[in-house]
């Protein structure tokens, strides 16, 4: 739900690779939790190496919008040069007012452009930073949780094999030897010719 929430805000405000980076995300997590349901060790192995990945990749957010390491909030880096738009709540963000006013310096233009962005209770890439926090927090607790399941998970196979479960033949007539096999077959098998010839003469 977290993940489907950012999503709606990354496709107002255009940021193109925030929208592939929670759609694969969306995709990993619905099969992490078919793996759960199914009984598949291996897809919640593939969640939890992807977690790993969702938590580099909000870290590197984190550090874009705070310009860590040189990093720019005003860059296109994350529309992938292809649009000026940022992020929706820096237009959008609690409390915010945009001024705009008329182009009127430039020909066959009538639209408006806003001038600033004023009385922001909260400035967007601070609402951006809680965004990428609490993903990064749910991706942790996803991590161990998925770290649980696995180990019940081949524990449970374990056990199951360790009764015979998957064994054709029970696990006990693996210690048996063939001739004492063969002799209580042969001894079963006497036995039942004795017993129907006594009910023959019986008759």
């Amino acid at each position: 739900l977290a993940a489907l929430e950012r999503q709606v805000f990354d496709f107002l405000g255009y940021q193109w690779a925030p929208i592939l980076a929670n759609f694969l995300h969306i995709i990993i997590v619905i099969l992490g939790l078919f793996g759960t349901i199914q009984y598949r060790p291996r897809y919640i192995v593939v969640y939890a190496i992807w977690t790993a990945i969702w938590v580099t990749w909000n870290i590197f957010i984190i550090c874009f919008y705070l310009e860590v390491g040189g990093l720019s909030k005003d860059s296109e880096l994350l529309t992938f040069n292809i649009s000026r738009h940022q992020s929706w709540w820096s237009e959008n963000g609690p409390g915010c007012v945009r001024k705009e006013a008329s182009m009127s310096g430039i020909k066959g233009l009538d639209n408006h452009s806003y001038i600033s962005v004023i009385g922001c209770a909260l400035e967007y890439r601070y609402i951006e930073v809680m965004h990428s926090s609490f993903q990064i927090l749910i991706a942790l607790v996803g991590f161990v949780y998925a770290c649980y399941v696995v180990s019940v998970f081949t524990e449970e196979e374990d056990s199951f094999d360790f009764i015979g479960g998957f064994d054709p033949f029970p696990l006990y007539h693996v210690n048996e030897k063939p001739t004492n096999l063969l002799f209580k077959q042969t001894y079963l098998l006497i036995s039942l010719t004795g017993f129907s010839g006594m009910e023959g003469m019986n008759k």
